[in-house]
């Protein structure tokens, strides 16, 4: 007994880690620690933006509609690139869909998961989420291609990339919405 008085804290500590690796503890626990660790995207810096030439890319929404990605040039473009099983991804969700109640008819939400359909609609049933999901038929233009999930790219009407984000961010802030505004 006094070994566990003494060792309390490194106790708790190591049930956490055990907990971390079983997947119906685990995944709550990490999605937990992302929001609390979620902070508005920084906007890049005039001089470091990039603009999207490309916009040959190829889209089929969850009802199976072919969308090319070439219909949404001159607008404002949010393109999130997730999946199911991702915390960082599972973590920025809500910020994401109220973000996109607001803002839905001031610009375009295209947010990519090459998940299979069935996946996909329980995640969305599930939390109640009404995003547009798209999966992709082709490989997406180079200046959006990534290696991370989640990736996020906000992009003016110009093309300009104005956000470039790798991990969970709280993209229901202010600095988003001045950006969208």
């Amino acid at each position: 007994m006094n070994w566990i008085k003494k060792n309390y804290g490194n106790v708790l500590w190591g049930l956490f880690i055990v907990l971390l690796f079983i997947p119906q503890t685990g995944t709550p626990i990490k999605v937990f620690i992302n929001r609390i660790l979620a902070f508005s995207p920084s906007v890049e810096m005039l001089e470091d933006r990039k603009t999207l030439e490309d916009y040959k890319w190829k889209l089929m929404d969850m009802e199976g509609r072919v969308v090319n990605f070439t219909e949404f040039k001159g607008k404002k473009i949010l393109v999130n690139f997730w999946a199911t099983w991702c915390p960082p991804c599972i973590a920025e969700m809500p910020s994401m869909q109220a973000l996109y109640n607001d803002y839905k008819d001031k610009a375009v939400f295209v947010f990519v998961s090459n998940e299979d359909k069935a996946a996909i609609d329980k995640f969305i049933a599930k939390r109640k989420f009404d995003l547009p999901i798209y999966q992709a038929l082709n490989p997406p233009p180079a200046l959006l291609e990534g290696n991370s999930l989640p990736t996020t790219y906000l992009i003016d009407e110009s093309g300009a990339v104005l956000i470039e984000k790798t991990g969970s961010a709280d993209w229901n802030s202010d600095n988003v919405r001045d950006l969208l505004d």
